[in-house]
């Protein structure tokens, strides 16, 4: 009787056995095979150098780094851009009058934001799926020479950041590229911007080393500040009133950073000109919105310079989060554009300040209004670019 147990237990244990190992076999492959999770969610106060979306650090095949004076990576995370091209429109909003091709400056000389090669694959792929556009990327800023330009009927500028176009070397060279930049959107041809295309080119306070465009002597990012420095840094941006550093920029662009709030800061967004063929695709309608928001200081932007299209419904702000605005550079006016256009000689301007987050490029109105206000600024899509107050 014991040795038919025995011959009824072999088979049993070989079956459970082998149960087993296809069980332990199956879950290691599934690990191997599955997706790498996505980073944790930023760190609530939103400190440059924080693991997670749109801050420092990377997760493991995760969204590329944020900080201040970091090599920038030139990759976006797969599965961004994955959502980013499930809601990409597939029709332009005007007939192209001739081919048209953009170039996207990436380069940040100073916070880096984790967004650039989305944004920059975002705008890639708007032209190439309408049929609007044909894209180069770049992060060199060489690209911005008198010659090379003529190549190109717009300029995108990627949450540029600092004094993008100068080579702190060769005083000659800056100015050059400078120039070319003014001469080409001044002839007629068009110029774009998300997010930090406006945090450039103006006077920060210092954060103990990490001030908003600041470099360091000798190129190599600057250390962490220390506790003393932060709360001396806090001090400082609390009186601080920034200045624009080239004019002409300035005022082309429309307006120049002064602080934001952090990501993932609630706002709604309000709807300025709703015939503009720009904000047709909100169909008039406020909408709710988490993004790290920039507020330009109130000398630089002005409803006589620029045609705002939409701008934070300032009024459903809690006064919780109106106050956490520094007090000395806080708009007086209550006026928080988001995005806006204008004239700069012949040439036409569009700026969307919103574009902090990857979020951003998963959402099918936000790239409709990208992709309208980058028509427009080809000369493609008319629009009433008068300043708004005149």
């Amino acid at each position: 009787m014991g040795s038919k147990k025995k011959r009824i237990a072999s088979p049993l244990t070989a079956i459970s056995a082998a149960l087993l190992l296809g069980i332990v076999g199956f879950t290691v492959l599934a690990q191997e095979a599955a997706p790498p999770a996505p980073p944790q969610a930023a760190a609530a106060n939103g400190a440059p150098g924080a693991p997670g979306r749109g801050s420092g650090g990377r997760g493991k095949m995760g969204r590329p780094a944020a900080g201040f004076n970091i090599p920038q990576s030139e990759t976006p995370w797969s599965w961004d851009v994955v959502a980013m091209e499930d809601a990409v429109p597939t029709k332009a909003y005007a007939t192209p009058k001739q081919a048209r091709k953009i170039l996207v400056l990436c380069k940040a000389a100073g916070f880096v934001h984790s967004s650039i090669p989305l944004a920059a694959a975002t705008i890639k792929e708007l032209g190439d799926r309408t049929g609007a556009w044909s894209t180069t990327i770049t992060y060199d800023p060489a690209e911005i020479n008198a010659q090379n330009l003529q190549h190109y009927d717009l300029v995108f500028l990627d949450s540029t950041t600092g004094q993008f176009l100068d080579d702190p070397n060769n005083e000659e060279l800056t100015s050059e590229r400078r120039q070319a930049l003014l001469n080409f959107v001044r002839s007629g041809k068009g110029l774009a911007g998300v997010h930090a295309a406006v945090d450039s080119y103006h006077a920060s306070p210092s954060m103990g080393g990490r001030g908003r465009g600041a470099e360091a002597a000798n190129g190599a990012p600057p250390a962490p500040p220390d506790a003393a420095q932060r709360r001396a840094a806090m001090a400082a941006a609390e009186s601080f009133v920034p200045t624009g550093t080239w004019p002409d920029y300035n005022k082309m662009i429309g307006g120049f950073f002064k602080w934001h709030w952090s990501y993932p800061q609630v706002i709604t967004v309000k709807i300025d000109d709703m015939k503009s063929p720009l904000t047709q695709m909100f169909h008039g309608q406020e909408f709710v919105i988490h993004d790290e928001t920039y507020t330009m200081a109130q000398d630089s932007y002005s409803l006589k310079n620029v045609h705002e299209l939409t701008s934070i419904d300032y009024s459903k702000m809690s006064p919780e989060d109106k106050d956490k605005e520094p007090a000395a550079s806080r708009r007086t006016d209550g006026d928080y554009g988001l995005s806006w256009i204008r004239r700069e000689g012949k040439g036409r301007v569009f700026i969307e300040v919103l574009g902090h987050d990857e979020h951003m490029y998963e959402m099918p109105v936000y790239l409709e209004h990208l992709l309208a206000g980058t028509q427009y600024a080809l000369g493609d899509l008319r629009a009433n670019d008068a300043p708004t107050e005149r």
